[in-house]
């Protein structure tokens, strides 16, 4: 009896090397679930290859939109700076343009229809 045990793994060894293994019927019952197996494993290495290519390009783009953030803040703080009244004067002086600044307040120009006058709003 443990000869024929001896044996038989022989043969399977011996059929799954030469390829009778694959003309068993056991074995052609189960080709097609092997298959689904198949697909169902490349459809998974398809999804994984997605979703890592996905994943890098939201790192990119979240690397780039934190640049652009920074970028932003300094040129609104540098406008900031730059848009002050007083820094105004001193660029206008250092521009050498021969302007001044206003003493009184703007006023509200007022036109009514009909009539040619103008009227200043207090």
């Amino acid at each position: 009896m443990a000869e024929k045990v001896k044996n038989s793994k022989r043969t399977g060894v011996k059929s799954f090397i030469g390829g009778a293994v694959l003309t068993d019927e056991r074995v052609t019952k189960q080709i097609p679930f092997l298959i689904f197996l198949a697909f169902l494993a490349v459809l998974l290495i398809t999804n994984r290859n997605w979703s890592e290519r996905t994943i890098r390009k939201v790192e990119v783009l979240q690397e780039t939109l934190d640049e652009l953030r920074s970028e932003s803040i300094t040129l609104s703080a540098k406008l900031m700076n730059s848009s002050r009244p007083s820094e105004i004067v001193r660029k206008v002086e250092n521009a050498h343009i021969d302007i001044q600044e206003p003493l009184r307040p703007p006023q509200k120009l007022v036109v009514k229809k009909n009539k040619l006058s103008w009227k200043f709003a207090k």
